[in-house]
């Protein structure tokens, strides 16, 4: 009976592991950015040390963000120049990040993790409720734009470095900077930061097992989240050509900062009375940027549809 029962347990986990893996993927490879942040803030939830958190995470993307990258190099989605520019400096950040990470005990940077990565939830919020809503956002052919190497380099350097140490941060970092620069085409920012990221997932994973070994590798977590990020991927090369990136940007960071609130929330001395509080507030600002974003993008299609008449 007791057997029973962990069985069904195990195999209730497993399934919630690879349901977080594909919703993590989806969210990456139609937007750019999140699954580290995604997985890496669940599997904190379940009391997992932050540096086997990012391990693991990284380890299930390399299979993960290779399976994402030739989804996006066959529906068109990926600048060569992008790629090249950033995934050595990135490979080489992660790689550095993974080595500090991994000598640092798990319990102590827990908190800071997760400080760092509601920092990251939070610009990805504020990156997309001030992101202007016009033809851009909305899925259609934009002028492609060449990106100078030179700032490429300490762009991909920066973002990898934080990925390792945080768990994610990648596209969060990556793809606001490129998509911010004049008539940068989305859905190649997207594709093109998504499939760079095969080469800091690597580098990463080394940096983790020279720091950690293997036996800090939850690989039953690794197999879930990879096989759900699998399944997701070609399905989220598809959906960057057709959807707006608004809401979808929103939820994942509200998403985030509601994930690592508790974590935060658990770490020090906080009266219980206001932790519902802080839930609370945290629904309600969330609630309010969606109904926000919705709004705006319903006048964006409005005026589009005007212009075209």
């Amino acid at each position: 009976m007791i057997q029973c029962r962990e069985g069904r347990n195990r195999l209730e986990r497993w399934v919630i592991l690879a349901f977080i893996g594909f919703v993590a993927q989806l969210v990456d490879g139609s937007l750019g950015m999140a699954y580290g942040l995604t997985s890496t803030s669940f599997l904190l939830l379940f009391g997992i040390a932050p540096a086997a958190a990012s391990a693991s995470v990284h380890l299930a993307e390399v299979i993960t963000t290779a399976s994402s990258g030739l989804s996006h190099l066959k529906f068109g989605n990926v600048d060569r120049g992008i790629v090249t520019g950033i995934a050595l400096p990135g490979s080489i950040g992660a790689f550095l990040g993974a080595l500090f990470l991994g000598s640092i005990p798990g319990d102590l940077v827990k908190p800071y993790v997760s400080i760092l990565l509601i920092a990251l939830g939070l610009f990805i919020l504020i990156r997309f409720l001030r992101r202007p809503v016009h033809r851009r956002t909305l899925p259609q052919e934009e002028p492609s734009q060449n990106f100078s190497k030179r700032g490429l380099i300490p762009l991909g350097f920066a973002a990898g470095f934080i990925d390792s140490t945080g768990g994610g941060g990648w596209g969060p970092i990556t793809t606001p900077v490129l998509l911010a620069r004049k008539n940068a085409e989305a859905r190649k920012v997207v594709g093109s930061v998504d499939t760079s990221e095969f080469a800091v997932a690597i580098s990463a994973t080394l940096g983790f097992l020279i720091s950690l070994g293997w036996q800090q590798v939850h690989w039953e977590w690794v197999i879930a989240i990879m096989a759900g990020g699998m399944i997701a991927a070609p399905i989220a090369a598809w959906l960057v050509r057709i959807i707006p990136s608004h809401l979808l940007g929103i939820l994942v960071g509200g998403m985030i900062l509601v994930t690592n609130a508790r974590t935060i929330l658990t770490s020090y001395p906080i009266d219980s009375h206001m932790i519902p509080w802080v839930y609370g507030i945290l629904f309600c600002l969330l609630g309010g940027a969606v109904i926000y974003s919705m709004i705006r993008l319903k006048k964006a299609k409005k005026k589009i549809q005007f212009q075209g008449k």
